[in-house]
């Protein structure tokens, strides 16, 4: 059997990815340990997987747009090199065959090709693959295929490496130590075995890509996944609105006064989770008196939910797909502008930036999801689409099958 290194970040969506990718992987026989930051141990040892860390985790100021995106990259340099000095010695040590890589670690592959293993590309995001026909996953632009919106993409495209260019310098540099062929292009970090991405072909924008691109489907299991105590005798017969915007980016207290706002006069039901960002006492007088909580049993809520208004991270959007539930989107920083561009595009919600959120527009988007059909109907026809994917166990066939 293999022993199977899967090295992700620490985030809560990076997790809840590979979490069940790992535990169908031990199911086939197979040995699974995670590389990851401190922070996620617990979790990776409740969830009954091997862990090693291989770098301290820093804090992350709450930023938004690219502020946040050209922070994150600078983060992700200094992280890259501790993981470039670290983690060849760790996979030796613990006799990792082949390497899982979370897409967001930059560097994974280059460690792979240092100890002469096999990689395989795992899209905890909305993939970043570069194609000048769509328009790159931090902006919220839909897809045109006009000449014009080509040059626009190019343009976007070229800022967001120049962003990146502290960790590509660190990436080179190990390149050059180690004799590797230097990267030339983003699309360069990617598998050549396969990439793996969970989302589906109809949730994405027309484009080529390359035979060894797959969409599997949601890899969400919630056995994986921390009990959360909740309050279900709480909930009403009406109908229920869920808001949560994630686990990172989920300080923004404004945002959750604008949501109780405009979700006042509804005749729902509004449940509000935190994502640990901040605690319900800061939130005693909400209009409306929504159900509020740090944390929330995310898949059982959406199962009853008639609304998700969400951040538009993937593993969110996913979800809610999955149990035939539109959205509106408020995405706040990284791929969540490029998803919630897809749930525009494919008519599953509407869309509203940060910077054009108000009450007055939220309370339209949220009367046009829940009242027009259309929306609920695009959302069950991607639900259908999603319950043909194999998941998680296509995605473990096709590692198997690559290996």
């Amino acid at each position: 059997m293999t022993h199977y290194g899967i090295i992700c970040l620490q985030a809560t969506g990076h997790l809840n990815t590979v979490f069940p990718l790992g535990r169908e992987l031990q199911q086939r026989g197979h040995t699974v340990t995670i590389f990851s930051g401190l922070e996620a141990l617990l979790k990776v040892q409740a969830a009954g997987f091997n862990f090693c860390e291989v770098y301290s985790p820093e804090p992350s100021p709450q930023l938004k747009g690219f502020a946040n995106i050209k922070n994150t990259l600078q983060q992700f340099a200094r992280i890259a090199e501790t993981r470039l000095q670290k983690s060849p010695a760790m996979l030796r040590e613990y006799g990792v065959d082949v390497l899982l890589v979370d897409l967001s670690v930059f560097e994974g592959g280059t460690i792979a090709d240092h100890l002469a293993i096999p990689y395989i590309t795992i899209c905890c995001m909305l993939p970043f693959y570069e194609d000048l026909n769509i328009p790159p996953i931090p902006t919220t632009w839909q897809y045109n295929p006009a000449l014009w919106a080509k040059l626009r993409n190019r343009a976007a495209y070229s800022l967001f490496n120049f962003a990146a260019q502290p960790v590509w310098q660190v990436i080179s540099k190990y390149r050059q130590k180690w004799n590797l062929p230097i990267y030339k292009q983003t699309n360069d970090i990617f598998s050549k075995l396969a990439i793996i991405t969970r989302h589906i072909r109809e949730f994405e924008f027309p484009r080529q890509l390359p035979p060894y691109f797959h969409f599997t489907g949601p890899f969400h299991n919630s056995v994986e996944r921390q009990p959360v105590e909740f309050p279900f005798e709480k909930l009403n017969d009406k109908p229920l609105i869920y808001a949560s915007m994630g686990t990172l980016q989920n300080r923004l207290s404004d945002v959750f006064y604008t949501i109780a706002e405009a979700c006042k006069h509804t005749n729902a039901q509004l449940v509000i989770s935190l994502g640990g960002g901040l605690a319900p006492e800061a939130f005693p007088n909400l209009p409306g008196n929504p159900l509020v909580v740090k944390y929330a049993p995310q898949l059982e809520l959406l199962q009853k939910a008639s609304l998700n208004i969400t951040h538009a991270g993937l593993n969110t959007t996913l979800e809610s797909l999955s149990y035939g539930v539109p959205m509106v989107a408020i995405p706040v920083t990284d791929d969540q502008p490029g998803v919630a561009a897809r749930i525009k595009w494919t008519g599953t919600g509407e869309l509203i930036t940060l910077s054009n959120l108000s009450v007055t527009k939220l309370k339209e988007s949220i009367q046009r999801v829940l009242t027009q059909n259309e929306y609920k109907q695009n959302a069950v026809k991607l639900q259908k689409a999603i319950s043909c994917t194999g998941g998680v166990s296509r995605a473990a066939d096709i590692i198997e099958r690559v290996v």
